[in-house]
């Protein structure tokens, strides 16, 4: 099916604003020994909680929240480790299972916020793409992730990691742990947060393409447009 594909922006953030919700903040703050959580104001939880994270020490603290985050996925001692080389490392681009880089990502920006820099300073990127079939497409992150790469020059992190998948038939399962977020935002129109370590200004040779991606690429397809 025919496809146009255009870069309408990119940028670099620090931060993905709502992944941290109000219940997260009261139970990280029990888990800090603030016994009161329930009765702050939410304007207030942050400040609170950053204050109760700094009086522990930086390795405790961090697994504390990889604890709370990814108990159901990490062993003790893995959680431990990585407590530790997270002070050094930018785990959320280098723990080898990808899946994980997203909640990585923020549970490292809550802690480099909390303790003003003593953490690695890793940074997201928001991309506002327009994307546009012949056909009507549900469009999901492996769609757009095959699409995108279009616009990438080969030597992109992304390209030469899975270059052979991106144009393979087969599912490409990790579009889910490369897109972290993906959104529509009008006609046509999507926003994507990924991490800059996989899609970042430099990545990208080109800011439109037009192209054929085969139907087995495409894991939804529903008729033509009318």
């Amino acid at each position: 099916m025919n496809f146009t594909i255009k870069l309408k922006r990119i940028k670099k953030i620090e931060k993905i604003e709502g992944y941290w919700k109000k219940e997260d903040y009261v139970n990280l703050l029990e888990l800090f020994d603030y016994s009161d959580a329930q009765s702050l104001p939410e304007s207030e939880l942050w400040d609170m909680l950053s204050m109760a994270i700094s009086d522990f020490e930086p390795e405790e603290a961090a697994e504390i929240v990889l604890t709370y985050k990814l108990k159901n996925v990490l062993k003790g001692g893995q959680i431990k480790n990585l407590s530790h080389e997270m002070l050094e490392d930018r785990v959320a681009e280098e723990y080898p299972d990808i899946s994980l880089h997203y909640p990585l990502f923020n549970i490292n920006q809550l802690l480099y916020e909390a303790y003003n820099g003593k953490f690695p300073r890793t940074f997201a990127a928001v991309l506002d793409i327009e994307l546009d079939f012949s056909g009507k497409v549900e469009v999901t992150k492996e769609i757009v992730l095959r699409t995108i790469s279009d616009l990438l020059t080969d030597k992109s992190l992304l390209k030469r990691l899975f270059n052979e998948q991106l144009d393979s038939e087969k599912e490409l399962k990790d579009a889910e742990s490369i897109i972290w977020e993906l959104k529509p935002i009008g006609e046509n129109l999507y926003q994507l947060i990924s991490s800059d370590y996989w899609l970042n200004k430099e990545d990208f040779e080109m800011d439109e393409y037009s192209g054929v991606l085969k139907e087995e690429e495409i894991t939804h397809v529903k008729g033509n447009k009318e």
